[in-house]
């Protein structure tokens, strides 16, 4: 398959640290009054984004990737214990599940605390990268329903975006399987300062693909991207797989993609 063309592969913007105006300085003005509104404390003490809820239509549809499009956590897994294994140290599949959804940098520091593993975070990264990125080559192992529902998507002609907190090598593995113009943005761990579960990334997919996040529908697998989608003011669809997500108000829970289709979608945005 041809891959996705070059302008929905932005540089990464790399790293964490820096001063608020730099983590936004490179969305447009009304996604960055967001971030400013996530970062900052509201009346209650509580961080948060605010939209105003006027649309009606289902503008756009944005996937998280690994345990949501594609079954690809095991892979990281097996990576966690063989890079574990080889300093000496010890994992678990807890300490594996502990990182479902995380930034990539963060899962890093995480090992490197638990796990005995004396590299610098970014060496763990490619590390476990490397290793996933190999085996992925080898087989996409593909959700029950991912490819049904992105093909009606693209025949419905509904804007789709990839908020992914996997790396741009490893995402190309599984964009490159699918027909072109599947994907309209794609936003990988290594474009956006912070990682889920701030909003950051679902910010970015949504200006990008110059849609309002009321009429923008994301769908997650782990506790970690629901709270990144929904800090964005996305509607938020989890689909939990190796790890649970709780129920909330507003937020919709289903056991498989294969039970979402365009018009339950459009109904559910309509209903927000």
């Amino acid at each position: 398959m041809p891959e996705a063309p070059p302008s929905l592969w932005p540089v990464p913007t790399g790293g964490r640290d820096g001063a608020v105006s730099r983590r936004v300085g490179h969305l447009s003005p009304e996604i960055t009054c967001r971030v400013y509104s996530y970062l900052m404390p509201s009346d209650d003490g509580v961080g948060r984004a605010t939209m105003t809820r006027t649309m009606q239509r289902l503008e756009a549809v944005l996937f998280d990737m690994d345990g949501t499009l594609v079954d690809t956590e095991p892979y990281w897994i097996a990576a966690e214990y063989t890079l574990v294994e080889s300093f000496g140290g010890t994992w678990s599949d807890e300490h594996a599940h502990a990182l479902v959804g995380n930034a990539l940098i963060d899962s890093a520091e995480y090992i490197r605390d638990h796990g005995g593993v004396d590299l610098d975070p970014r060496e763990i990264v490619d590390r476990l990268l490397a290793d996933v990125v190999v085996s992925a080559t080898r087989e996409i192992p593909w959700r029950p329903g991912a490819l049904a529902l992105l093909d009606e998507l693209r025949e419905q002609g509904v804007p789709c975006a990839l908020v992914t907190m996997s790396y741009v090598e490893l995402a190309r593995t599984m964009t490159d399987q699918l027909p072109r113009g599947t994907f309209d943005a794609i936003v990988t761990g290594d474009q956006v300062i912070d990682g889920k579960p701030h909003p950051e990334a679902y910010l970015t997919a949504l200006d990008r693909l110059g849609v309002n996040a009321a009429g923008s529908v994301a769908i997650e697998d782990s506790q970690t991207g629901v709270r990144s989608a929904e800090a964005a003011g996305c509607l938020v669809i989890g689909v939990p797989h190796r790890v649970p997500i709780e129920a909330a108000p507003g937020r919709v829970l289903v056991d498989s993609l294969e039970r979402l289709n365009v018009p339950m979608l459009t109904e559910l945005v309509q209903g927000r």
